[in-house]
């Protein structure tokens, strides 16, 4: 019975399907990545001070403006410079943390190889993008020396957005080969949130995820006509049902539906504005401590090694606010797919399987200060009282070979018909469908799979309902709606 419904018992029963060993290894390695936070702050500070100290991009500028000055040129080349230097002096460190300790704790497949190579395309990248980036800012500085900081704040905002829409388009798929989901139920289950909750639906992707990382994962990238729908392959690989499918997809919508790129643009904008006021008043004094002596100035692209220790220092001081302000939209996902989809066991057992690389009961403190996602206990434990305030009807297992005996060649009426005006559901043995209505007759060629009834219509329109059993008898549930009764009449 729904009152005698433990959360916290099942919260616990669901933690409890990993060892304590899997417990112990994803405690280490969440505690062992606060660390890397400090250890690449160090790296950080010495990269930029090998880059001041060598003079390099001091003399490219010289040399870009030998002739006569090139404001723009000089913007970009000596950004890009800096960037490829700080990636290739970077990179012993990056290979540890981003693929040796990976590879060492399982969680990725990706040979050394792989990784580099993707490292520099991505390296390639994002030297073009944050090259033309400098362009603008630059030029901010220029023509408004004193409130340049300002502006600047909007310019990160309209960038981080402008990424936003391109990356699926253009940039996501350099890393990973994107296809459409293939028909059948999961397909249909995702359209149907899709369609039902105003998220493009014609865009639902399954991509080779696991190429790069064994995490369980899915997403919802792009704005405005770029959205789309993507799930990896490890998802499957790992068994995700339907359920799981649903609570995870569901919470990926929710980031979409409630625009929370926009929002964390908007906020990153603000962020933005105080770093590049701070940079304005401390890039002086930093300069000196590098010893930057022949760098011009914060208007001159030649001290970005100055600006990058200040933003270092700055990140790692916010950075529990800005995961506190990334926990807020994902908490809210949780909450969008709980409220539209009504999965909270589907996505339980999502999220026991990202333990592994997210400790699932650190201390309060802990999660404020490092973690930029909401602690896998207490998320599960809010899915366990959704359950328990939202009780479904108690469902009886489902047997396919009855269903299938119960519904092929019948006549099925559902005891609350909706939409006013629709008739019975006639099922013929031969495969085929019709049913008649107010406004005309509906047909095609249905079929049951797995759990489902699935309806296509000859337009072309592909409907699926949950088929369910209860103490009473046969039910049929269309998505976002209520298990509805169904009663069977042999066909005349």
């Amino acid at each position: 019975m729904a009152h005698l419904f433990d959360p916290a018992a099942a919260t616990a029963a669901y933690l409890a399907k990993l060892p304590p060993e899997a417990h112990a290894k994803a405690t280490a390695y969440t505690q062992g990545g606060h660390w890397l936070l400090l250890w690449g702050f160090v790296v950080s500070l010495v990269v930029a001070w090998l880059i001041v100290r060598s003079g390099v991009l001091v003399g490219l500028r010289r040399r870009l403006e030998k002739r006569r000055p090139r404001p723009v040129l000089v913007s970009f080349g000596v950004g890009v410079a800096y960037l490829v230097i700080d990636g290739l002096l970077s990179l012993p460190w990056s290979a540890y943390s981003d693929w040796w300790r990976q590879k060492s704790y399982g969680l990725t497949s990706q040979a050394f190889v792989g990784w580099l190579g993707e490292a520099g395309i991505s390296l390639a990248i994002t030297a073009a993008l944050l090259g033309l980036f400098f362009v603008a800012l630059y030029a901010l500085i220029r023509k408004a020396p004193r409130t340049w900081w300002l502006w600047s704040g909007a310019l990160t905002a309209v960038f981080f957005g402008v990424i936003q829409v391109l990356a699926p388009i253009y940039i996501e798929p350099i890393f990973n080969k994107y296809t459409l989901a293939p028909a059948g139920p999961v397909r249909d289950q995702v359209v149907a949130m899709a369609k039902a909750n105003g998220i493009p639906s014609d865009k639902i992707f399954v991509y080779n995820g696991s190429k790069q990382s064994n995490a369980y994962t899915a997403n919802v990238a792009g704005l405005f006509g770029t959205a789309r729908v993507a799930m990896s392959d490890t998802m499957f690989k790992q068994g995700a049902d339907l359920a799981e499918v649903r609570g995870v997809v569901g919470h990926e919508m929710g980031h979409y539906a409630h625009n929370h790129a926009l929002w964390i643009a908007g906020v990153m904008g603000l962020l933005a504005t105080l770093a590049f006021f701070l940079i304005d008043r401390l890039f002086t004094p930093v300069a000196a401590l590098l010893g930057a002596d022949t760098v011009k100035g914060v208007a001159d692209p030649a001290g970005l090694p100055v600006l990058a220790v200040v933003l270092a220092v700055l990140g790692l001081l916010g950075a529990p606010l800005i995961n506190s302000l990334v926990r807020i939209t994902e908490s809210d996902a949780d909450h969008y797919s709980l409220t539209h989809f009504n999965e909270p066991d589907g996505l339980s057992k999502a999220l026991v399987k990202t333990i592994e690389y997210r400790a699932a009961t650190p201390g309060r403190l802990e999660e404020v200060l490092f973690y930029d996602h909401p602690a896998v206990g207490r998320r599960i434990r809010r899915a366990m009282d959704w359950k328990a305030a939202h009780p479904k009807a108690e469902v009886q297992a489902f047997d396919a070979a009855a269903a299938r005996a119960a519904f092929v060649g019948q006549m099925v009426t559902l005891q609350r018909t909706e939409p006013v005006g629709t008739g019975d559901l006639v099922l013929k043995r031969d495969g085929s469908w019709f049913q008649r209505h107010d406004f005309g007759m509906d047909q095609g060629r249905y079929s049951l799979e797995g759990d489902q009834l699935c309806l296509a219509e000859v337009r072309g329109t592909r409907t699926c309902y949950a088929i369910g059993r209860s103490a009473s008898g046969w039910t049929l549930k269309a998505d976002n709606g209520a298990a509805t009764p169904v009663t069977f009449q042999p066909i005349r």
